[in-house]
């Protein structure tokens, strides 16, 4: 038996009427499949902001501000809902809505309360159908598209596979909309710069997040030993055959042998970088070769602004950015205390600016 997350996008499920519920049958028959191959699934989807825009009579272009569009998300939740709802009651399944903000991942009572429940839904024989909180983010914590809160509740509730349909059928080589020779590629060892580029920005106008958050997504994913695969969402049988591991399903993106524990997971992927601290070569070379903690003396140059306890990036000399922390002292301390050596620093003064256990090398 496989834990299965399955997350269907906003240009999948929905249209210029709101909600496609023969998507959504679609997708739910096969959801309902894999139950009765014995998987458990998790659902995430988009789709309340699309779905709520049409009873409010409005276009996404005339909502324009975002007080507007998170009311649209509330009027769409509960008819996105309901369709799942009687799909899922269809196949003899019961549905129950999960609605997630960054903060029930950053925070650890919160991320224990979820996994807590999303499991004791699973163990209930729930299909727990997840999506973001839009109708109470706050613009400045949200994540702002599903990919990446599929991936993090694949982590969350220990998943075997993440699936993330789209409306492609996995990633190519190049836009296969500008680029007739473009070629799917079926298999990802590790994700680099080369494939971010040609998975390039957001696909439509009413999904958030395009290739490039789903090649995010299964990056998080990756690091937390979870296998993803990237698959068009009008293949029949494509929660099956991601499972299953078929040959061409789409573009399957390889878990990493070691799984990245919860908490530094929310440091990599679930804390946005609030500034960033340059460090030399020998700093460098001991962050990456030997998993200690970043010292005052290591640093060259602060830049942004930040406080205790905020993530920042870490980057060497030539710019490029290694690794990601906690810092335990502001911007404006740090500069004070950057290049001192550890027995001259002030009484009081945290003696790691970024504990190692605090700390995430990038690849």
């Amino acid at each position: 038996m496989a834990t299965v997350v399955a997350k269907i996008g906003s240009s999948s499920i929905t249209g210029a009427h709101g909600v496609d519920a023969s998507a959504i049958a679609k997708f739910c028959a096969e959801v309902a499949t894999l139950r009765s191959d014995g998987h458990r699934v998790v659902v995430v989807t988009s789709g309340a902001i699309a779905a709520g825009l049409p009873a409010l009579r409005m276009t996404h272009a005339e909502a324009g501000d975002v007080v507007t569009l998170q009311a649209a998300s509330a009027v769409g939740q509960s008819r996105l809902m309901r369709v799942y709802d009687d799909v899922l009651a269809h196949h003899g399944l019961v549905g129950g809505q999960v609605l997630l903000s960054p903060l029930d991942f950053m925070v650890r009572h919160q991320y224990l309360h979820a996994r807590t429940t999303l499991q004791r839904l699973l163990a209930l024989g729930v299909v727990p159908v997840v999506n973001e909180n839009d109708v109470i983010a706050d613009d400045e914590i949200r994540f702002g598209d599903n990919d990446r809160i599929a991936a993090l509740v694949a982590h969350l509730v220990t998943a075997d596979v993440l699936v993330l349909l789209t409306d492609r059928p996995g990633l190519f080589t190049a836009d296969p909309r500008l680029d007739a020779a473009a070629s799917l590629i079926e298999e990802i060892v590790e994700i680099d710069n080369e494939l971010e580029a040609a998975a390039g920005g957001a696909g439509t106008a009413v999904g958030s997040g395009g290739m490039a958050s789903k090649l995010a997504a299964a990056r998080i994913a990756a690091w937390s030993g979870v296998r993803a695969v990237i698959a068009g969402a009008q293949r029949p049988g494509v929660l099956a055959d991601a499972v299953a591991g078929v040959p061409g399903v789409g573009t399957v993106v390889r878990p990493r042998t070691k799984r990245l524990p919860a908490r530094k997971l929310w440091i990599a992927f679930a804390v946005g970088a609030s500034g960033t601290v340059v460090v030399d070569e020998g700093a460098r070379r001991a962050l990456l070769e030997r998993s200690v903690s970043l010292l005052p003396a290591g640093v060259r140059e602060v830049r942004g602004s930040f406080v205790a306890d905020d993530a920042v990036e870490v980057a060497g000399l030539d710019g490029k950015v290694f690794a990601k922390g906690l810092v335990r002292t502001g911007s404006g301390v740090l500069t004070q205390l950057a290049g001192r050596r550890t027995s001259d620093l002030p009484d009081g003064v945290p003696h790691e600016v970024v504990h190692r256990d605090d700390l995430v090398v990038l690849p």
